[in-house]
């Protein structure tokens, strides 16, 4: 059994969805998981041996919060058990779904001094009416110059949760 702490950032609620779905599944293994916003982490983190930290991109960057946070506490990092997942909408494309081809993955470890033990990438998800007027047509733009949903009433989630799900083995060890 593990203490995980999975710590996550989110713009529109996907990475929280993502966070909360690894939490209920590594649970389900009888592991003590506790999830918590990056901008609020517990005040002790000593008594987890697993951090997980979780960042969506919008327009291309990570919240400067988690940047902030991994270099805050990248010695606390690397002396633990620890994994990064992604969330963007460049991983709904097959050649762009790795942690690998990702280029938000790569620029994310380019950036900070931490090198993670695990890594993974998911697809968020598009949901045009919840958004903004800016934010809408800004991504509709984004959208269309990289062949994606421009509909505006489209609502879509490009999330595979059996690779969601498989992440969350990999955290327990499984």
């Amino acid at each position: 059994m593990r203490r995980i702490l999975i710590l996550y950032s989110t713009v529109d609620g996907q990475t929280r969805k993502i966070a909360q779905r690894m939490q209920s599944r590594l649970q389900a293994t009888e592991n003590q998981v506790q999830l918590a916003e990056i901008d609020h982490p517990p005040k002790e983190m000593s008594g987890f041996d697993t951090l997980v930290i979780g960042a969506s991109i919008r327009y291309g960057k990570y919240r400067p919060s988690v940047i902030d946070f991994v270099k805050a506490n990248q010695g606390m990092l690397e002396h633990k058990r620890s994994a990064f997942f992604s969330v963007n909408l460049v991983a709904r494309k097959p050649e762009k779904n790795s942690a690998d081809t990702n280029p938000y993955v790569a620029k994310f470890l380019k950036m900070v001094p931490w090198q993670p033990q695990l890594l993974d990438v998911f697809a968020g998800s598009l949901n045009y009416p919840a958004l903004g007027f800016w934010d809408r047509n800004i991504i509709r733009f984004i959208m269309w110059i990289t062949k994606g949903p421009t509909k505006p009433s489209t609502v879509r989630e490009f999330t595979d949760w059996g690779r969601v799900e498989a992440f969350a083995d990999r955290v327990a060890g499984e």
